[in-house]
């Protein structure tokens, strides 16, 4: 198998959000399936409404990197308010969803400067109805966290999907 799961910041170490450490199992992720993370972050700044998030999607057809385009929300894809969207999916006023409460993660804006940090955690990956362009293969994923047009966070992403 090409590629494998692997990481890194592109905020060229200016960045006040920044991944720390990053593990994926298994690899490459099977949907549907059981997916184990374990994750550390550190934010010298808070960040808060509204966050602006850019993905750049690509998935590797042979040689080539071909970008995904933005389909009913998936792919690579300018979500202008993300706090917006954190509250559509976990109404404000509700306890953040496992293991994020027991952690004391926080799944709301602001997010206040600091560390957080996620021991390994299973998550259920649920059987969706994937579009044929988002199942099997390696993927590349460039997301950038921004408010009023300052970089807060920059990470690349390399993983492979298996169906």
């Amino acid at each position: 198998q090409v590629g494998g799961f692997a990481w890194e910041n592109c905020g060229d170490g200016r960045d006040p959000v920044v991944l720390q450490s990053l593990s994926v199992a298994p690899d490459p992720i099977a949907i549907p399936g059981s997916l184990r993370i374990s994750a550390a972050v550190s934010s010298s700044k808070a960040m808060a409404s509204p966050l602006k998030a850019v993905l750049v999607v690509e998935k590797a057809l042979g040689d080539l990197w071909i970008q995904l385009p933005c389909i009913d929300q998936l792919g690579s894809c300018t979500y202008n308010d993300v706090c917006t969207i954190l509250d559509n999916l976990i109404p404000p006023g509700t306890t953040c969803p496992e293991p994020l409460l027991t952690y004391g993660i926080p799944c709301h804006c602001p997010f206040k400067a600091g560390s957080y940090s996620l021991p390994a955690s299973d998550f259920v990956l649920p059987d969706v109805e994937l579009p044929s362009w988002m199942t099997n293969g390696n993927y590349r994923v460039r997301a950038a966290v921004s408010n009023g047009g300052e970089e807060l966070a920059c990470v690349k992403l390399a993983f492979s999907l298996q169906s």
